[in-house]
């Protein structure tokens, strides 16, 4: 079964996340929000706005429609 956006978006968020060996909190801190709104994003329990998936990605130095990329099946 083919995942949802917002969970194409959780599990790239937390990638490159990781990628970037930022801690959840560290990342929140770069864009200025709560360490715990990241965590719910990554769990899918909230929904980013439009705006926030542009900031994540200029802390993340991606372009915001990697976010968005479905990975292989």
């Amino acid at each position: 079964m083919a995942l949802k956006l917002g969970e194409i978006v959780a599990k790239n968020l937390r990638q490159i996340r990781q990628e970037r060996q930022l801690s959840q909190e560290e990342l929140a801190h770069r864009v200025g929000i709560h360490r715990n709104y990241v965590g719910m994003i990554e769990r899918c329990e909230n929904s980013p706005t439009v705006d926030m998936i542009e900031r994540l990605s200029k802390v993340l130095q991606v372009d915001p429609a990697v976010l968005f990329k479905r990975g292989k099946s």
